[in-house]
């Protein structure tokens, strides 16, 4: 038996006018979902629990079988365990962005232009972090690059007490002075900030972004703090060999500490020009090579959602069906028997451009067990179902199980 999980990032979302009053999911032409959800149960599930910011590495953990109550202390401890951070008990880790900040003299007065500078490439981003690294590593804080606009700060025998600490991608196109860190606890990582901006705002790596259109990476942003808690392995966990495809640090920190394999594909870069073939040809050789589990995360919905592209979140779901389930599928029939779960982790609407924990679509198939199913896969059909599962942290068991 072969397992392979389909996780399109954010890709629920709610009905947008521009599309004729559907969501991406009912708009797009994704003809092997909507053939696997012929044959397919469907229904929804509730990944994010109401007490809990709907955060994809909630999200994902759920999906996993690690519940968020036990297992969730931060985005970021996860995402530096992917760049080979070995974090004491005592740091805590906070995700650092590289933002693009409007030019208003007094900080706080700027707003958040972009959360990602402009997807400012790897090969910048670590010229700038090494660059600020130069300023404030210290005993009691590291800076370490990540992928593009995503990187790790340390803080040796820091606090988890800091306030509240916003995702950038919440508040684009917002003035910051209400997010902001404001605890006295989190003073110095407020100073950092500041200091970010006008250290990086002339950097030639940013005059040559700006002489080339793009948009600047003029200031660092901190969030998703957390400590390190270890995950039972996946293998002891479900009697599995698994596998980790995903372009994102988060994907392959939550693979790490759950010692499934990860794997690095060239050209994976968690927006919709990610090499959507090469995740597909990734997922049918670790299948080849013995592996039991492959968990294929892809990003690109998610990011169109917080972007407003609604286009692009329809194209993105299209390129998804036809470019990673369509040969994944194709593989997969070689098999005697296999089962596929197709499921965003949370929702990203359009209409919010930041996610929800409202219940999300999911179709389970197998090819030995094939009933009647749904027309399409869609937010709508899921929910014709009437079949719910409330705790999404049983849904990768009651899918291995049933």
């Amino acid at each position: 038996m072969k397992y392979v999980v389909l996780l399109c990032d954010g890709m629920a979302d709610y009905p947008v006018a521009e599309l004729g009053n559907k969501t991406p999911m009912g708009a797009s032409k994704t003809p092997n979902m909507d053939k696997l959800a012929k044959k397919s149960y469907v229904g929804l599930v509730k990944t994010v629990a109401d007490n809990m910011k709907p955060g994809s590495d909630v999200a994902n953990l759920s999906v996993l079988g690690y519940d968020p109550q036990i297992y969730y202390s931060g985005r970021s401890p996860l995402e530096a365990g992917s760049i080979g951070i070995d974090m004491k008990p005592t740091d805590v880790s906070f995700r650092c962005n590289l933002v693009t900040l409007s030019d208003e003299e007094n900080y706080n007065d700027k707003t958040i232009i972009d959360y990602c500078a402009g997807d400012i490439s790897t090969a910048e981003a670590k010229v700038l972090i090494e660059y600020l690294a130069e300023h404030f590593n210290s005993e009691e804080f590291q800076l370490y690059s990540g992928v593009s606009y995503r990187h790790c700060l340390i803080w040796n025998n820091g606090t988890l007490d800091v306030g509240t600490l916003t995702p950038p991608h919440d508040i684009t196109g917002k003035p910051i002075k209400d997010y902001v860190p404001k605890a006295e606890n989190a003073k110095k990582l407020k100073e950092m900030m500041v200091k970010s901006y006008e250290l990086l705002k002339d950097h030639p790596v940013n005059k040559e972004r700006i002489a080339k259109g793009e948009r600047p990476a003029n200031s660092m942003w901190f969030w998703g703090e957390g400590v390190r808690k270890p995950l039972m392995p996946f293998e002891e966990k479900y009697g599995l060999k698994g596998s980790m495809i995903s372009a994102v640090d988060l994907l392959k920190g939550i693979g790490k500490f759950s010692e499934m394999r990860v794997v690095n594909v060239e050209g994976a870069t968690g927006y919709i020009d990610t090499n959507f073939e090469g995740k597909a040809q990734a997922c049918i050789d670790e299948l080849k090579s013995g592996q039991d589990f492959v968990y294929i995360h892809i990003e690109a919905p998610d990011e169109c959602g917080h972007r407003f592209e609604i286009e692009n979140k329809k194209k993105s779901i299209e390129l998804i069906d036809e470019k990673v389930l369509g040969p994944v599928l194709k593989a997969l029939d070689t098999y005697d028997d296999y089962k596929v779960l197709i499921m965003p982790d949370h929702a990203t609407p359009l209409a919010l451009k930041t996610h929800t924990n409202d219940l999300i679509p999911f179709l389970m198939y197998h090819k030995k067990g094939e009933i009647d199913g749904v027309c399409e896969f869609t937010e709508e059909t899921a929910k014709s179902t009437g079949i719910v599962i409330e705790d999404g942290y049983n849904i990768l068991k009651y899918w291995i199980e049933r």
